[in-house]
C-alpha cells in the first residue's frame, strides 16, 4: 500500500491542490460594511420647519391724505426717533395744465364776467345816486320812509352783485394760473412724522409725487426686539405648547441660538408645498433668549432661519446611529451587530428616534459595534469587514 501511495504521490498532491485553490475561489469573501458604535450621550427629538425673523413691533407709516409728498431721503437702517424726525412733507395735488381749448373757454368766461363787472358797476353807480336823490326828498319830508328803504335795499343789492362778479372774474383769472413744475406745492405742507422710535426697515416710496390717502411709504421697526415665526404643519403644531425650548439653527453663525415658544396662532392656513400638497400650516411665535441677545444683533428683520422646537431631551441615554435600524418581519426593530468578524442578527428595543440616533431600551450594550444601512448580501453570520 505504502508503495502504491508513493507511486501516486504526485497524482494526490496535485489532485489536494487543485481541490484546495477550488475551495478558496468558491469560499465567500467577507462583505465590506460601515460601521458605527452604540454610545451614551445627550439626545433630543424635535420638530423642525423654516422660520422667518421679524421684528416685534412693526409699523408701517402711511399718507394721512391724499397729495403730493416729497422725496423720501431716509434710507433702510437709518435711526429715526418718535415724533420728531420727519420722515417726508406733503401738500395738496397740484393743478391740472390746461389744454388750448380749456384755456379759451376759460378766458371767454372771463370776458364774459367782466362785462357782468361793468355792468354791476353802472348799476351800483345808479342805484346809488337814486339813493341820494330819495335821501333828499326824504329830508323835506317828501318821500315816504318805505320808499327811502326800498332804495337802500336797492344799493345794498347793487354793492353785492358787483362784489360777486369781481369774486367770479378773479376765480377764473386763478384758473389759467400755471401749475408748479417740480417741487412741492407751496402752502399748506403737511410733515409726516416716525410714530415710534426706531430703524428704517424698508423704504415703500422714494420718489416725490402724488399719492392717496393710506399709501404704505416707509415700515419701522426696533431690530432690537426680534421674534421668528415659523409656520408647522396643524398635526405638528398640536404636539407643542408655549414654553417649548427651541434651537434656531442655520441663521448665519456655527452655534444653535436658544429661544422659547410664546405663541400658537388659534387658526391654520391652506398653503400648496412645492410639491403640489395642499397643507395646513399654523404659525408659531418664537421669542430669543436672553443668553442669545449679542448674537441676534446680525439678525434683520425677514431672514431665514431652521426652528426646531423639543418635544423631549435626556442627558444620557444609550443611544444607536438610526442608520443601522431596520423592520422586522413582526414589525419590531432589528440590527446586525459586528461580533468576531461576522454579522449576528439581534433583536432590539427602542424608545425615542430622531435624524441622528435612536434611544436603545434594551438588546445592545454601549460600545457594541453595528453595521450602518446594511445591503441585502448581509444576513446572520455573513462574514463582515470594514469598509476602508
Amino acid at each position: 500500500m505504502w508503495a502504491r501511495i508513493k507511486s501516486w504521490r504526485w497524482a494526490m498532491i496535485i489532485a489536494a491542490l487543485l481541490v484546495a485553490g477550488l475551495a478558496y475561489s468558491f469560499w465567500p469573501e467577507a462583505e465590506a460594511v460601515d460601521l458605527g458604535s452604540v454610545t451614551q450621550g445627550p439626545m433630543e427629538v424635535g420638530l423642525t420647519d423654516d422660520g422667518v425673523t421679524r421684528v416685534h413691533d412693526l409699523y408701517t407709516v402711511t399718507a394721512p391724505v391724499t397729495g403730493y409728498v416729497t422725496r423720501i431721503e431716509l434710507e433702510p437702517g437709518d435711526q429715526v426717533v418718535a415724533g420728531q424726525t420727519v420722515i417726508a412733507r406733503m401738500a395738496g395735488i397740484p393743478s391740472q395744465p390746461l389744454d388750448k381749448r380749456s384755456r379759451a373757454e376759460i378766458a371767454n368766461a372771463i370776458s364774459g364776467s367782466r362785462a357782468g363787472e361793468a355792468s354791476a358797476s353802472a348799476a351800483l353807480r345808479l342805484a346809488e345816486a337814486d339813493l341820494g336823490r330819495a335821501e333828499a326828498l326824504a329830508d323835506r319830508g317828501f318821500l315816504a320812509k318805505a320808499e327811502l328803504d326800498a332804495r337802500r335795499a336797492a344799493a345794498s343789492s347793487a354793492r353785492s352783485e358787483l362784489a360777486r362778479t369781481r369774486a367770479e372774474t378773479r376765480r377764473l383769472q386763478s384758473l389759467l394760473a400755471e401749475p408748479a413744475a417740480s417741487g412741492l406745492p407751496s402752502g399748506g405742507a403737511v410733515a409726516v412724522r416716525s410714530p415710534e422710535s426706531g430703524v428704517v426697515l424698508r423704504r415703500l416710496v422714494e420718489s416725490e409725487g402724488v399719492v392717496t390717502q393710506g399709501a404704505a411709504l416707509v415700515e419701522i421697526g426696533n431690530p432690537a426686539r426680534i421674534e421668528v415665526v415659523a409656520d408647522l404643519l396643524s398635526r405638528e403644531a398640536a404636539q407643542i405648547e408655549p414654553g417649548d425650548a427651541v434651537k434656531i439653527t442655520r441663521w448665519g453663525g456655527e452655534d444653535a441660538l436658544p429661544g422659547r415658544v410664546r405663541r400658537i396662532e388659534p387658526f391654520g392656513k391652506l398653503k400648496i408645498s412645492a410639491l403640489g400638497i395642499e397643507e395646513q400650516r399654523v404659525n408659531v411665535i418664537i421669542d430669543f433668549e436672553p443668553a442669545a441677545a449679542q448674537r441676534i444683533a446680525r439678525l434683520g428683520h425677514g431672514y431665514q432661519v431652521d426652528a426646531t422646537v423639543i418635544l423631549w431631551s435626556e442627558n444620557e441615554v444609550v443611544r444607536v446611529p438610526v442608520g443601522a435600524l431596520f423592520r422586522a418581519p413582526e414589525g419590531g426593530w432589528q440590527v446586525f451587530v459586528e461580533n468576531g468578524g461576522k454579522a449576528q442578527l439581534r433583536d432590539i428595543e427602542v424608545g425615542y428616534i430622531n435624524e441622528d440616533f435612536a434611544q436603545v431600551l434594551g438588546g445592545l450594550q454601549e460600545g457594541e459595534r453595528v453595521i450602518l444601512n446594511p445591503s441585502g448580501n448581509i444576513a446572520d453570520g455573513t462574514r463582515a469587514t470594514p469598509r476602508d
